[in-house]
């Protein structure tokens, strides 16, 4: 089993919980970082000492404070730690339900495991670290299985890229139509698009169209 686990986590109550658990399941030396900046120090420090971590467990929200900080979130610190450190397995435990956010952290971050913070979640980082030591096979919540099929959800492809952005340049859904059709795309009716926009919306769970596109970008698709 692993022999160094790291936890950031900002909140005292749920990261000493985490801590007493797995210090009664494991016997490796477990360290707790309140902010992400810390957690990296650490992760750094152990690898000049000779003595890295082999897992780091991080929340992905991290509450601003009186302190400034580089690393203002967990995806911030999961981005850092795999430019210093890939080998390192990552479970993000989280409050976390947009799909499409843990489906990036899954696919595009690489993390090891994504853990939904709810009633029975201590038990369930307990069946990820498990389950990634093994090695072979990543780990996600059960209530969250389904994000990894892709014939259970709608797959984003150039189209979707392609109206995402026409509606970026503040396109009409008319106007839109017109530039599929001048592009030699097959043409779409207004109804097509309002309705495709639509299921984008609430693959991305997105309030509104501006939403959308802001999503978009954050993802890089626009």
């Amino acid at each position: 089993m692993f022999k160094k686990i790291l936890i950031a986590e900002d909140i005292d109550s749920t990261g000493f919980g985490l801590i007493t658990v797995l210090e009664k399941l494991h016997h490796a030396e477990i360290v707790h970082a309140k902010y992400c900046d810390d957690a990296l120090l650490k992760i750094r420090k152990a690898n000049l000492d000779g003595l890295p971590f082999g897992l780091l467990i991080t929340d992905l929200s991290f509450e601003a404070d009186h302190r400034q900080t580089i690393l203002a979130n967990g995806e911030d610190l999961i981005k850092a730690v795999k430019e210093h450190q890939p080998s390192l397995k990552i479970i993000a435990y989280s409050i976390e339900e947009r799909t499409y956010k843990i489906k990036y952290l899954l696919e595009d971050l690489d993390i090891d495991a994504f853990v939904w913070k709810g009633r029975e979640s201590s038990g369930e980082v307990v069946r990820a670290i498990s389950t990634i030591f093994k090695g072979g096979e990543k780990y996600l919540s059960p209530r969250f299985n389904h994000i990894l099929h892709p014939t259970t959800l709608l797959e984003i492809g150039d189209y979707d890229i392609q109206l995402i952005k026409f509606l970026s340049e503040g396109l009409t859904v008319a106007e839109i139509g017109e530039r599929f059709k001048d592009e030699g795309k097959s043409a779409k009716s207004s109804s097509s698009i309002e309705k495709h926009i639509s299921k984008l919306k609430l693959y991305f769970k997105a309030k509104n169209s501006i939403h959308l596109i802001s999503i978009a970008k954050d993802l890089g698709l626009v």
